[in-house]
């Protein structure tokens, strides 16, 4: 089930600057760093993603036309998740059905995710130094 866009404009403009100011520090929500196609301008999106053993799965509630999905898709970004910072190249985007990895999932996430057609995935790379405890030298 695709949500419908009215919603997705909704939460760009109020709900994700709410969830932007506690999502990079408390998993499963994760804040997804990206470049806009056109502009070059950074964006900010939070959304719920769940380690699996290739990175995270995200379900992409709103569909392969979201912002984030379209911009890593063209040149990767970040993903910052538990106050650390990781490199993600351009998404696999699985159809919910075919997607092995929602197996990995407890039934509660795994239901969860199976709520959205599709499923991201995004293999970490490597950890970019940020700040805070877990800095890397």
């Amino acid at each position: 089930m695709k949500v419908p866009r009215q919603v997705a404009r909704f939460n760009s403009h109020v709900t994700n600057r709410i969830q932007g100011v506690y999502a990079w520090l408390l998993p499963p929500w994760t804040v997804i760093l990206h470049r806009g196609r056109r502009s070059g301008r950074p964006y900010r999106t939070p959304v719920l993603a769940f380690r699996v053993h290739e990175g995270l799965i995200v379900p992409v509630l709103y569909g392969e036309e979201s912002d984030w999905v379209r911009n890593l898709l063209k040149g990767g970004g970040y993903v910052v998740r538990a106050g650390r910072t990781f490199a993600v190249g351009p998404p696999r985007i699985v159809d919910s059905k075919a997607a092995r990895e929602l197996l990995e999932l407890g039934p509660v996430t795994r239901r969860y995710c199976r709520v959205a057609d599709k499923q991201a995935i995004l293999e970490l790379g490597e950890q970019d130094p940020g700040f805070g405890p877990h800095r890397v030298a």
